[in-house]
């Protein structure tokens, strides 16, 4: 390999963990936005999702408007993927705190991703198995049954929402563009996003408050935190490996925790610190490369 070649690797490489640290974070804005604006009586939870999605779709429109290209096409099966992500990640957050919800959601996308990447033939190493079984281990220490642990219903539709983004995530790696993949994913989602606000509208209408703080919070997840974060995940995917992309997204929680704490007045706890501490060094023992000998 020569030095010319060498250097544009190094390059690659540096350029693709910049997009991957800069889309954690984008998605651990989601749950501190989220949480904010549901917690504090801001907005309602179908709202917040419609107007997210309606605002990432739009934004994502202007972006993408110019730069279409063949076969960057997410399809409908993306769009009915993140629609089945939103809405229920927002409901979850009417009653779990910013870190335990994104604990909950991530370990989920987590467990999806390894599934489908050794069902697709990837054969992580043997690190990669130990750092997913301690990343998971600290998952099972924050919802195990006890004092604090997270109401079921909310619990499980984080979940849903979790299984969700995991099979979004999957069909990212198709992606040719992420930008174009990603606006026809939020432009397909727009009318169902639509038809959920106008039916809560009707039929449960605290559902479809929105206040103008709450309507900021939305727009500030689906244009920044969703639009920008997912395009720059969908470019990130087809240039790492499935297991790879499952374990990083662990890390996600434990910045959603400490922004909790320090944004939104949560409370840490026992079970968050040696939770959030055992899904770190978890992610970390897996993908982290191991130094030359």
């Amino acid at each position: 390999m020569t030095k010319k070649v060498r250097q544009r690797a190094d390059m690659a490489r540096a350029r693709l963990i910049v997009i991957c640290a800069l889309t954690l974070c984008a998605f651990a804005s989601n749950s501190l936005l989220t949480r904010r604006a549901l917690a504090g009586g801001l907005a309602g939870a179908a709202s917040f999702a419609s107007l997210r999605l309606l605002s990432g779709a739009a934004m994502l429109w202007i972006l993408s408007r110019n730069r279409r290209r063949a076969g960057a096409e997410a399809g409908w099966w993306s769009a009915i993927w993140l629609f089945l992500y939103a809405a229920p990640f927002s409901w979850a957050y009417l009653r779990l705190s910013a870190g335990v919800g994104a604990f909950l959601l991530f370990g989920t996308v987590q467990a999806t991703m390894i599934g489908a990447a050794v069902l697709h033939g990837e054969r992580p190493p043997l690190r990669t198995w130990l750092g997913l079984a301690l990343a998971l281990g600290g998952l099972a220490a924050l919802t195990l049954p006890g004092a604090q642990a997270p109401p079921f219903a909310a619990a499980a539709a984080m979940i849903a929402a979790g299984l969700s983004w995991g099979a979004y995530s999957l069909r990212g790696r198709r992606a040719r563009d992420g930008i174009s993949a990603t606006a026809d994913a939020f432009i397909r989602s727009a009318p169902f996003a639509a038809v959920l606000w106008v039916t809560t509208l009707l039929f449960a209408p605290n559902a479809a408050m929105l206040s103008g703080g709450g309507a900021v919070l939305a727009v500030a997840s689906g244009v920044l935190a969703s639009g920008l974060g997912y395009s720059l995940w969908n470019s990130a995917l087809p240039h790492i490996r499935l297991s790879t992309a499952a374990i990083m997204q662990i890390s996600v929680p434990p910045l959603a925790a400490v922004g909790g704490i320090a944004l939104l007045g949560e409370r840490p706890t026992a079970r968050l610190v040696l939770g959030g501490g055992a899904i770190v060094a978890g992610v970390a023992l897996a993908i982290l490369p191991r130094k030359a000998t």
